[in-house]
């Protein structure tokens, strides 16, 4: 489990396509206490760490995502010198400054709007129709591995407030309209719907 609270971003240093495609990640991030089997989020992405090498500053660790993790997410598209957002697993009695986050990508938001807003900027997202209901003001989703307040909804498109820390922090202020990052729902919203659902079946 994740709190969306990104604490490095990362660089894809290699990347092998074998049976399933493999990737080499440098981090700033002391990996001196990453043990092999360890979840790191990845863009939002909950991948395990296969070996690391811890250096002075940092490291490197190693990733294996399969097809079905390429096809649902923006790894696919990784590709050497690619910036990611990372965040270790959660542990208990540390801060839970976002919300609860999974790891599990439910889909691909595009960015449709990128405006100023103060000292801040305004993101548009939309989101597949499948997902919108998932969507709420003021609930909690997770872009590319980002905790982030739901401003407005209007059907399946989305807006969300990003301060100056996160734009400065993550790669978010890199994003421009066209993109997709990896969407994934606050899991209280998603139980509710599959609880709906049920009942009124």
């Amino acid at each position: 489990m994740f709190t969306g609270i990104v604490t490095d971003v990362g660089r894809i240093a290699e990347v092998e396509r074998r049976g399933d495609t493999v990737f080499t990640i440098e981090t700033r991030q002391d990996l001196s206490d990453v043990r092999i089997g360890a979840s790191i989020a990845c863009s939002g992405i909950c991948l395990t760490a296969v070996s690391t090498a811890a250096a002075e500053r940092g490291g490197r660790f190693v990733v294996s995502a399969s097809a079905e993790t390429l096809s649902k997410s923006t790894a696919g598209a990784w590709t050497e010198g690619t910036e990611i957002n990372l965040e270790r697993a959660l542990r208990l009695g540390d801060e839970l400054g976002g919300h609860v986050v999974s790891g599990h990508v439910d889909g691909l938001a595009e960015l449709i709007e990128v405006r100023p807003e103060g000292d801040s900027h305004r993101l548009l997202f939309e989101v597949p129709a499948e997902l919108a209901q998932f969507v709420a003001p003021k609930g909690s989703v997770t872009l590319d591995g980002v905790s982030l307040t739901v401003n407005e909804v209007d059907g399946a498109i989305f807006g969300v407030n990003v301060i100056p820390h996160t734009w400065d922090c993550t790669t978010l202020g890199r994003r421009r309209p066209g993109d997709r990052l990896n969407f994934e729902a606050d899991m209280l919203a998603r139980y509710v719907a599959r609880l709906l659902a049920v009942r009124g079946s």
